[in-house]
């Protein structure tokens, strides 16, 4: 049953993708939408990194967890190199967690 429910939505997925690539040329927005659509995948990313950020599952993640990705964003901010980055907000989340805080 799963291998099939697998094969059912990559079949899917396919079709989707597929669908854009033949109606490309055969739908037209009206400029103002068309302005839009680039921020539209920036909105669609900055939502699930929030997402991932603040929630585990259907609870919220706890205070640790965005105090990590807020040290990790400012450090991306003043242009450090991406693996001090990810160091700094792992290690940020990991002391909070061993100093027990959720």
């Amino acid at each position: 049953m799963l291998l099939a429910t697998i094969i059912v939505l990559a079949v899917g997925t396919y079709l989707i993708r597929l669908g854009g690539v033949l109606l490309r040329d055969r739908v037209e927005f009206p400029d103002s939408v068309q302005r839009l659509l680039p921020l539209a995948a920036t909105a669609l990313l900055a939502a699930l990194a929030v997402t991932a950020a603040l929630m585990e599952g259907a609870a919220f993640a706890g205070v640790a967890r965005p105090a990590g990705v807020l040290v990790g964003v400012l450090l991306a901010w003043r242009r450090l190199p991406f693996v001090v980055v990810v160091i700094a907000a792992a290690v940020t989340s990991a002391l909070l967690r061993l100093a027990g805080v959720p």
